[in-house]
């Protein structure tokens, strides 16, 4: 298949699976009544403030995670990290309290720039530590960045203990798009611009993978490219975070699969990732809401176990396929 055709196989898979999810849920709002168009007052309300916000805002975080993910793979040549693997989620929660306990008036916009800026510094900590280890062994990167995670985790929830915040510290390490509303989910439409600069910046990020000594040698600024790559997926992070938690695997996943696809040319992966990511999240949030139905398990709990599965089944079967 072209990656013209696979483009369109997955936009149109994607559109079947965000008519799914806005038909799907406790309130009564079928596919009959939402394909004629046959609503009534209550549930056109329904299907406006609650139906249309949370399909956009699963689509969006999962778009923006992915790419994310995809970009911390570049950066660090290597395929197992994403940012809640290298402390970046960690790092963004950690933000989250101390601006929360330091200035709990602070509005959404100002924390989610905080969270990013505290997910900025773990970032540029994981890479920094790469730089000085010099790894050379596809495991040992993952397992540094799982290292650091659980120590900064390890940091925020002393914090979150101290001061009485497990609640909230557990509500934003575990995705959940319930409550999301109109008016309660736009800031992730940020999340679609990032993507944007990401495609706009795709080739530099994968220069920058083959490290610095060879970006240099090809004229490519490393250290700048490096700090938008990461800033990117602080942003990405940090608005997620804030808008709905912290979602796992779906940066770790998505860009393997589609690099088994269709290759690793940056710029064309790109909206592969962001549809995968999209697509794949918006499946575990209808999974969620189906297996208990009326009641809903959280997408971050739907998706750590998809994600482990798939995750579980590329590394075998890259095993297996190196022999």
């Amino acid at each position: 298949m072209s990656h013209r055709s696979i483009l369109t196989t997955a936009g149109v898979l994607l559109f079947l699976l965000a008519i799914t999810s806005l038909a799907v849920g406790a309130g009564d709002l079928g596919f009959p009544a939402l394909l004629s168009g046959e609503l009534s007052v209550d549930q056109l309300q329904l299907l406006f403030v609650s139906r249309f916000p949370r399909t956009f805002a699963v689509l969006l975080a999962g778009a923006g995670l992915a790419v994310a993910g995809l970009i911390m793979q570049m950066l660090s040549s290597n395929r197992f990290v994403e940012p809640s693997t290298v402390g970046v989620t960690e790092s963004a929660s950690l933000g989250m309290l101390a601006i929360t306990l330091l200035a709990p008036a602070t509005p959404v916009f100002g924390k989610m720039l905080v969270a990013a800026g505290f997910g900025l510094l773990g970032a540029g900590l994981f890479m920094a530590i790469l730089a000085r280890l010099k790894l050379h062994s596809g495991l040992l990167v993952p397992l540094v960045g799982l290292i650091l995670a659980g120590i900064i985790g390890a940091g925020a929830q002393f914090i979150a203990y101290r001061f009485d915040l497990m609640q909230s510290l557990g509500a934003l390490m575990l995705g959940d798009f319930s409550m999301v509303l109109a008016g309660r989910y736009e800031l992730l439409w940020i999340a679609l611009g990032l993507v944007a600069l990401a495609i706009l910046f795709a080739d530099r990020f994968t220069l920058a993978g083959m490290g610095r000594d060879v970006a240099v040698g090809l004229g490519l600024s490393y250290g700048q490219t490096v700090f938008i790559g990461l800033v990117l997926v602080s942003l990405v992070s940090a608005v997620t975070m804030v808008s709905v938690g912290a979602i796992p695997f779906v940066g770790l996943v998505v860009p393997n699969l589609v690099s088994m696809a269709v290759g690793d040319n940056g710029r064309k992966t790109v909206p592969y990732v962001a549809l995968g990511g999209a697509g794949l999240v918006c499946l575990c949030d209808i999974i969620g809401r189906v297996v208990r139905a009326p009641y809903e398990i959280p997408v971050g709990t739907t998706m750590g176990v998809v994600g482990a599965v798939i995750f579980l089944a590329l590394l075998f079967g890259r095993r297996t396929a190196h022999g």
